[in-house]
């Protein structure tokens, strides 16, 4: 997969990320902020490397989108460690989320408002946890409309805000485990383990199907990924001390 170095929370303080330490690249287990986009991250992360090491040419990017109102771990690769991006990505990876049902939204997360409301009375811990069993497995699911897939070119979020008819076509993906941390109705606290190309928010959507109801994402945390784990993760602010203790982000 590479040779790269990686830094987290275990050699933070012994790392030296100048890249010219690390010539195979090096990899950042990073714990991304609410409402930043992973493109944001790696850009503030790109420039801060560029301007500290005076890099024109330096190679930013990251092993795995996040949502924009999702945390967790979102591993950043920086330089030769950008070739081994796509082998990243393919590793499975662990989510922490939480599922209200009652109510669907258009991006089956809170990016949209409330579009219908269902009952949700009848769910019970026991049904979720006998429909979440048929979840198990191989299987072809049907991303969100507003979502980063290709339609033409063109993400299909952004043909889905902009009103445009949005078809989208089933993905393969398997779902190693889920299991059930709290319901207290009328949300769901669950973990879930994954292949890539899943997404949670749809899990969300058809666990609301199975129990006759209506359902969305209204927290999402990614825990692990391949071999990194949210626990090693480093904060934006650590990061920044990375580079200089007096610059932040």
């Amino acid at each position: 997969m590479g040779n790269f170095s990686v830094v987290g929370k275990d050699n933070f303080a012994s790392f030296d990320p100048r890249p010219s330490e690390h010539p195979q690249g090096y990899v950042i287990v990073l714990d991304k902020p609410y409402e930043w986009t992973s493109a944001d991250a790696v850009r503030k992360i790109k420039f801060a490397l560029q301007r500290k090491y005076k890099l024109k040419n330096l190679k930013v990017g990251h092993a795995g989108t996040l949502d924009p109102l999702a945390t967790g771990l979102l591993a950043v690769c920086v330089g030769k460690a950008t070739k081994s991006s796509e082998a990243l990505q393919q590793q499975p990876k662990s989510y922490l989320a939480q599922v209200t049902f009652g109510a669907t939204t258009p991006s089956f997360d809170k990016e949209k408002e409330i579009d219908a409301t269902y009952p949700f009375e009848h769910i019970t811990k026991e049904k979720i946890e006998d429909v979440m069993k048929k979840f198990i497995g191989v299987q072809d699911q049907l991303p969100p409309i507003y979502s980063a897939k290709y339609i033409d070119g063109i993400r299909a979020y952004e043909k889905a805000r902009l009103g445009e008819d949005v078809e989208l076509k089933s993905s393969r993906i398997e779902i190693y485990s889920m299991e059930l941390i709290d319901y207290t109705a009328p949300t769901l606290t669950l973990s879930v383990r994954c292949s890539k190309g899943t997404y949670i928010r749809a899990i969300a959507r058809d666990l609301g199907v199975a129990l006759e109801s209506g359902a969305y994402l209204t927290g999402l945390q990614r825990t692990s990924s391949g071999s990194f784990s949210i626990e090693n993760a480093l904060s934006m602010k650590e990061v920044s001390e990375l580079f200089s203790r007096d610059e932040t982000f």
